[in-house]
């Protein structure tokens, strides 16, 4: 994901920096970063974990608990 798509995906949710940082459990200086694509002057790679959190952001998902269990097909 790059900077610009990170954007664009936030202002689509209609979040702002501080939302976004509180829907994915970061500080919103992360989201700075991410946005900037820099941090200390240095490129910054935004983590495939954070970009997988935003597509579940993005289509409901609230909550994950895990794989469910498959129903016995006896």
């Amino acid at each position: 994901m790059k900077p610009s798509e990170f954007k664009k995906w936030r202002k689509g949710c209609g979040l702002t920096q501080e939302q976004a940082a509180k829907k994915l459990g970061l500080k919103k200086r992360a989201i700075q970063y991410y946005e900037t694509g820099k941090r200390d002057g240095k490129d910054f790679k935004i983590p495939k974990t954070t970009e997988l959190a935003c597509y579940a952001i993005s289509v409901g998902v609230q909550f994950y608990s895990g794989p469910q269990p498959a129903e016995d097909e006896s």
